[in-house]
């Protein structure tokens, strides 16, 4: 049987626990940055009157921000070390978080987005470097199941994120309710004024305390000493960024891993952002109540995650990504084609953490639950090995050029960066199939085709590789 603190050793028994449990809590952070802004589409569309293009330039910006210092971030990291792109990536986060402040007192979108960008420009610095740091902190034959394993308290962050959302923003905005909504669309530019003011604040304060918390992380890693030299380098491997950029193009495996990452990522956007705009359209729920079902598939996705990390031991994690993206497809097509009348009725839930009390109820007449939006929540369960399972397969034997490989794979991100706008535009536009099939439904054929993407990729490295 396998000794599980090998997990954490590398091949001269050098023991990385303390490291990766120091590296694994940057994952939460920025999943909790991730999923408080998914619902931040729906509440500036609301609040500042927007078009479902317009909001989803939150994300454009927030995923521009991976995209744009990805590569940059990674030249960083091998020129100087893992540590200072972590500093880096936690002062930028905290900056962008602190930038929330003048944005909202000037009350403009645009300074919004240049928040979420900086922001962002941060988190591409934690994750190019968390994630090969990761993947070094042991032995090369268990990199791609600790890699799942860290990332498995990415979720908790998202889930907490998604949690602050909806219970102190969503819930608290006045624009979603009478009389705000009445002001908002009235010709009393004063009162417009007030309520905006009032539910930009509201958006504000979390991403204020989140500046003064990752501030903090910033400090604990600049007292902390991290290992210098983790990574196992091959040996007649160059460190030139040219040289490595060109083993990398060259390398058909990890070019399509970026392809199907971005894919993975635009996917996992679309459906956490837009089951909102899903809620609300299709099955007229409150903001809120919708965020609770973004809250349900959250928790499928972290135990799904560590479910899928032990399979990863008895499974090729090819053919593990392979099924479940057919699964995901399957619960995409559910989405679009099933009626909100065919489903079954449920109990409400009611839960009371002391200073957090929430309850997750369908918003449905008779607490009825339609299979549609049952196949929304179960599409979580699919995407939950997809980001670190692709990771692994692309860094695969790479050695030193990791470094500037997982800058690909980070640059990859910016997949979010565009489906989700496109997503937004079908929203506002799609007429095609008119009243046969509603824009809302027909736009998630988007994540239908990521889907189907990423099962033919898994099939092609199940054939062309051992991983």
């Amino acid at each position: 049987m396998e000794n599980k603190s090998s997990l954490f050793k590398g091949k001269d028994g050098t023991n990385y626990l303390f490291p990766f449990i120091l590296i694994t809590s940057l994952f939460a952070l920025w999943g909790f940055a991730n999923d408080i802004t998914n619902p931040m589409v729906a509440a500036f569309k609301n609040i500042l009157l927007l078009t479902n293009a317009d909001s989803a330039l939150v994300q454009t910006a927030f995923y521009g921000g991976y995209c744009i210092m990805a590569i940059p971030a990674a030249i960083f990291i091998k020129k100087v070390s893992y540590k200072s792109g972590i500093l880096m990536g936690l002062f930028l986060y905290s900056a962008g978080c602190f930038l929330f402040i003048p944005a909202g007192n000037a009350m403009s979108f645009a300074m919004f987005l240049f928040a979420y960008f900086i922001m962002t420009c941060g988190l591409s610095f934690l994750e190019t470097t968390a994630n090969p740091f990761i993947l070094s902190l042991g032995e090369e034959s268990s990199a791609t199941r600790r890699l799942n394993f860290a990332q498995a308290f990415n979720p908790i962050g998202s889930f907490t994120g998604m949690m602050i959302a909806k219970d102190f923003i969503l819930a608290r905005l006045s624009s979603d309710k009478e009389p705000g909504v009445s002001i908002l669309h009235g010709s009393d530019a004063a009162a417009i004024e007030s309520v905006q003011r009032h539910d930009l604040d509201i958006v504000g304060a979390p991403y204020m305390m989140l500046g003064f918390v990752v501030f903090v992380f910033f400090l604990l890693f600049l007292i902390s000493r991290l290992p210098k030299t983790v990574s196992a380098v091959k040996e007649g491997v160059s460190s030139a960024v040219g040289a490595t950029f060109k083993r990398l193009i060259a390398n058909k495996r990890y070019i399509y891993s970026v392809i199907a990452q971005a894919f993975y990522v635009g996917v996992q956007i679309m459906v956490w952002t837009f089951i909102i705009q899903y809620g609300e359209n299709e099955l007229g729920m409150k903001k809120e109540t919708a965020q609770s079902y973004n809250m349900i598939a959250m928790a499928i996705f972290v135990l799904s995650r560590f479910v899928c990390t032990f399979l990863l031991k008895h499974f090729k994690p090819s053919v593990l990504l392979r099924n479940l993206a057919i699964a995901g497809s399957v619960f995409v097509l559910g989405v679009i084609f099933l009626s909100s009348k065919i489903g079954f009725a449920l109990p409400s839930v009611h839960i009371n953490l002391g200073i957090i009390d929430f309850s997750i109820i369908t918003g449905l007449e008779n607490n009825f639950m339609p299979l549609c939006l049952i196949s929304m929540v179960l599409i979580s369960a699919c995407m939950s090995l997809m980001f670190p399972t692709i990771y692994g397969i692309a860094l695969d034997g790479l050695g030193d050029d990791a470094k500037l490989g997982s800058a690909g794979l980070i640059l990859a991100i910016g997949g979010g960066a565009i489906l989700p706008w496109l997503q937004g535009k079908l929203l506002d536009e799609a007429t095609w199939f008119g009243d046969a099939l509603s824009a809302t439904r027909f736009s998630f054929i988007l994540p239908l085709l990521c889907f189907v993407f990423i099962a033919g990729f898994s099939q092609y490295v199940r054939k062309s590789s051992k991983v």
